[in-house]
C-alpha cells in the first residue's frame, strides 16, 4: 500500500473519452482519486454524483476529481452522461493502478476472478505527494465527503 506523505504512484490511464490522463502531469493541482467497483451500481452512482456536487467547491481549493474503475472506457462515458458527471472517468482494465495502490477487491459480487477495486478515496497534493487515503471495509459504504472536501481546502 502507499504510504502518506510518500509520492503516490504515478499512472497514465485512459479517460472515458479515450484520451491518456497521466497523474503526474496533473502536478500543481490537488487531485481526489475516487475508486469505485462498478459503474451502474447504486452506491457506485451516489459516489460519483456526491463529487460532482461537490466539483465546484472541490476546483475552488485547486483540486481535481478523477473517478476511477475498472470498467471500459465505454461504460464509463455511457456512466458519466446518465449521471452528468463534469469530471473523468478512467479505465483501469489492466488493473495495475488498482494493484500499485493496493484496493484491488477478488471476485467481486461472487463472481469468480473478476477483481474490482475497493471504493476508496486517496488525495494528492499539488506537488504529487499522496496526503491522504480512506478505504471503505465493505462496497456498501461510502467515504464521509465532508471530511474528503475539508481536507482538500485545508492543503
Amino acid at each position: 500500500m502507499p504510504q502518506l506523505n510518500q509520492p503516490a504512484p504515478d499512472f497514465t490511464l485512459q479517460s472515458s473519452a479515450r484520451e491518456e490522463i497521466t497523474l503526474s502531469g496533473l502536478k500543481g493541482k490537488n487531485v481526489i482519486l475516487a475508486f469505485y467497483p462498478a459503474a451502474f451500481t447504486g452506491v457506485c452512482e451516489n459516489q460519483m454524483c456526491s463529487f460532482r456536487d461537490s466539483l465546484s467547491e472541490l476546483n475552488n481549493a485547486n483540486a481535481t476529481v478523477l473517478g476511477v474503475s475498472v470498467d471500459s472506457p465505454f461504460s464509463n462515458g455511457a456512466f458519466a452522461a446518465q449521471n452528468e458527471l463534469n469530471f473523468d472517468l478512467l479505465c483501469d482494465a489492466g488493473r495495475s493502478v488498482i494493484a500499485a495502490y493496493d484496493i484491488e477487491f477478488p471476485n467481486f459480487a461472487g463472481i469468480p476472478g473478476y477483481t474490482v477495486a475497493k471504493r476508496s478515496v486517496f488525495v494528492v497534493d499539488a506537488e504529487g505527494t499522496l496526503r491522504y487515503q480512506w478505504i471503505a471495509p465493505n462496497p456498501g459504504v461510502e467515504p464521509d465527503y465532508d471530511e474528503v472536501k475539508t481536507f482538500v481546502q485545508s492543503l
